[in-house]
């Protein structure tokens, strides 16, 4: 008992006399003194402490090529860490729709990952990369604000200046932050330009030659993708829609499992059906749906199979690969059918096979066209592995037509049918150019009207007829169209009379046969 009051008045002693000397070295000492005393104390703390490690990230190499890791860095840190800062930069790339915040020279922001607390700051280095590891520690210890990077003029008058990313850590977390917080920041910045990026409509041009980093920009041009068709819109059976729908969500969920099986990350849609179906539409909604950029490629344009590849090359990935019309594009036909009625008939092909200019051609008449072998290695061939997380989708009017070695699974996985109209894309087409009329009789919001009734009336008429009646979703939108301002019950009226009158026609053409 003895030494514990003991040990209570040596500690009160010295609190005492703590509070006395620190009195007397502000009332004696000047104000610049205390500066120094404070620094002398914190790098006596600073010997004892663990020392930090040090990542520096530039924002170009010695050769002016961007770093990638500094952009997404800034990237991250605008869009995670910057939210309460004093200072930030703001910038809005021209057609951009959001502002992107970054951090401004001799600046400084804290982040968090997986309970490890790290330190970013904003500099400007000399271009020979001069660099003090004495800062966020206060000279190689403690936590502190301090940092010794050259900034502004200090170095020879022809040296340059660039900025940098500084990033600080303690030194126990090295593997932390070297294995996992780095690619963190990678992956966040890659989601992030994805969700911001301004996406694009790309078309092939004609000229195929030339490569290097500017090969995309030579090979294809681009356009602002704004279509509005989304799955909600499209005109299809539902249960088609839903399923097309979760297939495609499932696709972009499952590049692990694409990789465990040794495949590439990619998926083939053949979608094929009568003018007016809604193809092209189908298209625009997945590109919506996926986020994804979209190549239309028009094959007749393309002078050989190793300008296809080229092209295939120079795609980026999360896009869509469109060929439309491939059965009147290129000469794609069944090789296995012999008969010479139906080959009349086909479309004419376009392909020249042979490797000698034809009699009397001059300088450049000749060009070697790519193959139906071509167009198969384009879809799954070694070259189709070059880019990651793409689907290629190819439309036709006539299926039938089609060389089988395209259609197998693995280079068409999924054929899509889309076919006239019936009652559920009716509905769905209504709805889109109509408005809401007749809703109330579905859903029981409010007591339906006379006119809810009389639009029921008009509509179930129509899907009557429409068994009966083979006519396209892009007719009926159009038969919409033309009543647009005089009301639903106007349009469904028109829409009746009209299959009405193409059904009386078509009896009256069977009769006399």
């Amino acid at each position: 008992m003895k030494t514990v009051a003991l040990s209570w008045s040596s500690l009160g002693s010295l609190v005492a006399t703590t509070m006395v000397v620190r009195t007397a070295v502000r009332d004696v000492l000047p104000p610049e003194a205390h500066g120094a005393l404070r620094a002398l104390v914190a790098r006596a703390a600073a010997a004892f402490a663990q020392p930090p490690d040090t990542i520096v990230v530039h924002e170009t190499d010695a050769n002016g090529v961007p770093n990638e890791l500094y952009d997404a860095a800034q990237l991250y840190l605008g869009a995670r860490c910057l939210a309460s800062a004093p200072a930030l930069h703001l910038h809005k790339a021209h057609g951009a729709s959001d502002v992107v915040a970054s951090l401004p020279d001799d600046h400084t922001a804290w982040d968090t990952f997986r309970g490890v607390r790290v330190l970013w700051a904003s500099r400007r280095a000399e271009s020979n990369g001069a660099y003090s590891p004495s800062g966020f520690f206060g000279g190689g210890g403690g936590w502190s604000g301090g940092f010794s990077y050259p900034v502004g003029g200090g170095g020879g008058r022809g040296q340059q200046q660039q900025r940098c990313l500084v990033l600080q850590f303690p030194r126990r977390h090295r593997d932390v932050v070297r294995d996992a917080y780095i690619p963190h920041v990678l992956d966040v910045a890659t989601r992030l330009r994805l969700k911001m990026r301004e996406r694009k409509l790309y078309t092939n041009s004609g000229y195929c030659g030339g490569g290097g980093p500017d090969a995309h920009g030579t090979l294809w041009s681009s356009h602002r993708f704004a279509h509005p068709s989304t799955f909600d819109t499209l005109a299809i059976d539902p249960a088609l829609r839903d399923g097309i729908c979760a297939d495609l969500l499932r696709f972009v969920r499952r590049r692990e499992h694409y990789a465990r099986a040794g495949r590439t990350w990619k998926r083939g849609y053949l979608l094929h059906g009568p003018p007016g179906t809604g193809k092209t539409s189908l298209i625009a909604a997945i590109a919506n749906l996926l986020e994804f950029d979209i190549y239309d490629l028009e094959l007749t344009t393309v002078q050989s199979n190793t300008d296809l590849r080229r092209l295939l090359a120079c795609t980026r990935p999360k896009s869509l690969i469109v060929v439309e019309d491939i059965d009147c594009s290129l000469g794609l036909l069944d090789r296995t059918r012999t008969d010479d009625a139906e080959r009349d008939n086909a479309p004419p092909r376009h392909l020249t096979m042979s490797r000698f200019p034809p009699m009397g051609g001059g300088p450049g008449m000749y060009r070697e066209k790519i193959s139906l072998s071509g167009v198969l290695n384009f879809v799954d061939g070694l070259w189709s592995s070059c880019v990651g997380e793409r689907l290629i989708v190819f439309t036709t009017n006539h299926v039938d037509r089609l060389d089988p070695a395209l259609l197998r699974p693995g280079r068409m996985d999924r054929k899509i049918e889309l076919g006239y109209c019936k009652g559920p894309a009716l509905r769905v087409l209504a709805r889109n150019y109509l408005g809401d009329c007749g809703t109330a009789v579905d859903d029981g919001d409010h007591e339906p009207t006379n006119g809810d009734h009389r639009y029921e009336q008009l509509i179930g008429e129509a899907e009557r007829l429409l068994e009966e009646v083979h006519l396209t979703p892009a007719d009926v939108a159009e038969v919409f169209m033309g009543c647009d301002g005089d009301g639903a019950l106007a349009a469904l009226q028109k829409l009746v009379h009209d299959l009405s009158s193409k059904r009386v026609v078509e009896e009256c053409a069977a009769r006399d046969v």
